[in-house]
């Protein structure tokens, strides 16, 4: 099932004497956070913080948040996880987040066979590499288009047409 808050990034420390909060995002680029108006401090989205201003500076984002006027009041957010509601992000078509992709089940494309499930994603910069596991044994899969065949977050379902040599025991 999908989350309805995404995990999007920590608090790390403060930012100058005005309460800013300085930020490390979990998301593709700095600047994808800076777009949001508002972000949660819980998985439930309880407790909301309105974004007054955000700004990338370097890999971090600087974000005013109203009410936290002093280092103080930003300091007692260090370390906390921000969240952002699903119903914010705008996904283009076949783009998903790696939280979705975590336990989709993946199958070989021609032979409808299953090849195990996703347990991780690692990103190299060229591409992502899913790390898939079947059996205690993980496989290592670039996440490209000539073997990604078919993404269903929706089902939790992969299809691929695995590289040569990949799958084949070694034994």
């Amino acid at each position: 099932m999908k989350q309805q808050y995404i995990e999007t990034g920590v608090v790390t420390g403060t930012h100058g004497v005005r309460g800013e909060l300085r930020v490390q995002p979990w998301c593709d680029t700095p600047e994808d956070l800076t777009i949001h108006k508002q972000l949660y401090l819980d998985a439930a989205g309880a407790q909301s913080l309105k974004i007054v201003n955000a700004r990338a500076h370097k890999q971090m984002v600087i974000l005013k948040v109203k009410g936290i006027d002093t280092v103080e009041q930003a300091e007692a957010l260090r370390n906390k996880t921000l969240y952002l509601d699903r119903k914010a992000l705008k996904l283009k078509k076949g783009q998903y987040l790696i939280v979705d992709l975590l336990g989709c089940q993946v199958f070989h494309t021609q032979t409808k066979e299953p090849l195990g499930e996703i347990t991780d994603v690692s990103q190299t910069g060229a591409n992502d590499v899913w790390h898939i596991t079947k059996h205690e044994k993980e496989y290592l899969i670039p996440a490209v288009p000539s073997v990604v065949d078919e993404v269903n977050i929706d089902e939790q379902q992969v299809f691929i047409t695995p590289l040569k040599g990949i799958f084949e025991d070694e034994d």
